[in-house]
């Protein structure tokens, strides 16, 4: 499942090739994306609609629509207060966006088009039909069930090192389990959990509120660090809407992976063996030595 890292490349993405277009017609090809409306509403809703911006939050990709003329606010274009909506979008396990031209042949799992005013074509695709699309106004986008619960993003002031210590110290949940809640700890998945905790040389089975002050301080850089190295990691380049073959999550962040996915392969620091066990119903990836305490 994509996680932070690889939402802000696909927005990146989407940004460079659908801001100022407007969209002509939605085809639903799988109806339950968007309920509770409907095909026929949500296409009235849509239609004619001009894209005025593309951002993220958490691992939800909001498009900013609107029906009147574009407002700029610095580098960002935005709606003006109480008017226009938001499309949210999320990926889930397998979403993915194509941007193809009015020729090229659908891909499999093309369950919804948008067709573009320049003739082309935003198509969503998704194998496991587990995305989610919802079409809201944008004055009532803080209030959405999954946005409003959403914990503060992780580059932000208000995910300070008080913050962290405060959710840490209310949960007796361990500290993987607790990361990958996006109401505390916003954008970490089974991935960056794991290479944060590596980093910040923290057992992931430990007790969240038993952390020592001190190991909270080296959590929070690294899950700072660890978002940041994706964000940043060039390899996000093959995150490309219009290659053929689409993308691999996956494939385009694994070379920054200190311990995901490395069973039975030296540490990077100590040689010892990466373990691998399930907690909590996913697979976590630590190092028995470094990660100790």
């Amino acid at each position: 499942m994509p996680e932070l890292p690889e939402v802000e490349h696909v927005v990146r993405a989407l940004r460079r090739v659908i801001v100022r277009r407007r969209i002509l017609a939605a085809e639903i090809r799988l109806p339950k994306l968007v309920p509770p409306e409907g095909k026929a509403a949500f296409n009235r809703k849509i239609k004619g609609c001009r894209i005025i911006g593309v951002r993220r939050r958490g691992k939800f990709i909001l498009i900013d629509l609107d029906r009147a003329r574009m407002l700029s606010h610095g580098r960002a274009a935005r709606t003006r207060q109480g008017s226009g909506s938001v499309l949210i979008v999320h990926l889930r396990m397998t979403g993915k966006f194509r941007y193809l031209t009015v020729d090229e042949e659908l891909p499999r799992y093309a369950h919804v088009v948008f067709y573009l005013d320049n003739n082309r074509r935003l198509v969503f695709c998704d194998q496991r039909q587990f995305g989610v699309m919802k079409l809201v106004p944008y004055s009532r986008l803080g209030l959405t069930k999954g946005i409003h619960e959403l914990a503060p993003e992780p580059f932000s002031d208000d995910f300070s090192l008080n913050y962290l210590k405060d959710v840490l110290t209310r949960s007796q949940r361990s500290l993987k389990t607790l990361l990958l809640d996006q109401t505390k700890v916003l954008g970490l998945g089974n991935i960056y959990a794991s290479e944060a905790l590596f980093r910040a040389h923290i057992n992931p089975f430990k007790i969240a509120a038993t952390l020592s002050a001190k190991r909270v301080g080296l959590l929070h850089q690294a899950i700072r660090e660890v978002l940041s190295d994706a964000l940043s990691d060039g390899s996000a380049l093959r995150v490309n809407l219009e290659h053929p073959e689409g993308f691999s999550y996956g494939e385009a962040f694994e070379d920054i992976w200190q311990v995901y996915d490395r069973e039975g392969e030296p540490c990077a620091r100590c040689s010892a063996k990466i373990k691998r066990e399930t907690h909590g119903g996913r697979s976590t990836y630590w190092c028995p030595r470094c990660q100790r305490a």
